[in-house]
């Protein structure tokens, strides 16, 4: 893989995977369904989390080419959102100011909106990172 095309960390990867019974290296590989599934079962009772350890390259290969690259990088969006979401500094960073203030004045829209933001971040950078390659 080119790293023009990278757009998902192997590194990132393994350091949510350390989190990884409440799901969140699957998140962050564009994997909701069953993120949210790691999240209610801690990890399919810790054995799919420890099967993951293995997959995660697969995942990591998988969302590169799922995902465009663009100006935007979903390292750091990642890690805005799982540190700062409450906040909404990650969508200050995608260029979304409104909901970036009703997140930070609302506590990330009393958490809903950073379960929603859990399941859609990727898509939302793709859509983003797609429109700055037509300009």
């Amino acid at each position: 893989m080119t790293s023009g095309t990278d757009t998902h960390s192997k590194t990132i990867g393994y350091i949510l995977w350390i989190f990884g019974f409440m799901g969140a290296h699957r998140f962050y590989y564009g994997r909701p369904v069953t993120g949210t599934i790691y999240f209610f079962t801690l990890g399919l009772l810790f054995v799919g989390w420890i099967i993951d350890l293995f997959l995660i390259p697969g995942m990591d290969s998988n969302a590169d080419l799922r995902f465009a690259p663009g100006p935007l990088d979903y390292n750091v969006a990642w890690i805005l959102l799982t540190f700062l979401g409450l906040f909404g500094i990650h969508r200050f960073y995608m260029g979304k100011w409104l909901s970036g203030i009703i997140y930070l004045l609302t506590g990330g829209l009393f958490l809903v909106g950073i379960v929603y933001d859990y399941w859609t971040l990727n898509e939302q950078l793709t859509l983003i990172n797609g429109r700055s390659e037509r300009i």
